[in-house]
């Protein structure tokens, strides 16, 4: 009986599967599919809403056929329509119960996919980072920040060659320059107040008072008229003026 049970020792008349080569071997165990396991989960529960929606209108059924046996003075049979409502809400708490234990696990098995997928996402990072740091030689680093800096010097040095002064400019004395400068300016600021003394007395100048007016109009006589022509007057004032503008442009001019 033993012999049938376990087979023997020696030839191939054994029952024990070969571990190695052939179909005799174990098949491997598939690899449980995160996503599969969510829908397999979503699946189960609205099957569950369906199961407890008929068991809630069997419910409904069953009542309502013991209000009619009790109406037809048939107690026996009322009382076998409330146990089956009894039993189908018994069905319909585990029911419940079952939605929730798999809600549960959807929801710890969403967090889970969502922690596995934020550990990849770093991970993808860290490798990138590395591979890229291991692209960037430090040695390399230094010697073209060593380079840039020599170039820089370089050109700042042909910048300061090729701002120098060169020829006659570079000849010319600087103090010199200043002082000529300097007596420009003198020459500006004594020909500033030339021009304001000159000034001056045109605005000095104040019309005289006007003799007050007599109460009484003069009497004109045609003999005291002076025989000078009309336009003598105004001949000597133009004159007046004229002069007056030669002696401010010989002011000037000194």
């Amino acid at each position: 009986m033993f012999k049938r049970l376990f087979g023997t020792s020696g030839g191939g008349g054994g029952s024990r599967p070969s571990s190695s080569g052939g179909g005799g071997g174990i098949a491997p165990q598939k690899k449980n599919n995160p996503m599969e396991a969510v829908d397999k989960l979503k699946e189960t529960i609205e099957m569950l809403e369906k199961r407890e929606a008929v068991l809630q209108k069997k419910m409904q059924a069953e009542l309502a056929r013991a209000r009619e046996f009790n109406k037809a003075k048939n107690k026996r049979a009322a009382l076998q329509c409330l146990k089956k409502k009894k039993l189908y809400e018994q069905q319909a708490e585990n029911n419940v119960n079952h939605q929730l234990k798999l809600q549960e696990q959807l929801i710890m098995l969403e967090g889970t996919k969502a922690t596995a997928e934020t550990f990849s996402a770093l991970k993808s990072g860290s490798s990138a980072m590395a591979q890229m740091t291991k692209e960037t030689n430090i040695d390399e680093v230094d010697k073209t920040m060593d380079d840039l800096n020599e170039q820089t010097d370089k050109m700042r040095q042909v910048q300061e060659a090729l701002g120098q002064a060169v020829g006659y400019a570079a000849d010319l004395d600087e103090d010199e320059l200043d002082a000529e400068l300097a007596e420009l300016d003198a020459e500006d600021l004594d020909e500033d107040l030339l021009e304001g003394e000159a000034a001056m007395p045109a605005a000095a100048e104040t019309i005289p008072a006007m003799p007050s007016a007599p109460t009484t109009a003069p009497v004109i006589r045609p003999s005291a008229l002076p025989n000078a022509p009309k336009g003598a007057a105004q001949k000597s004032k133009e004159d007046a003026e004229l002069e007056e503008l030669q002696a401010e442009m010989e002011l000037l001019g000194a």
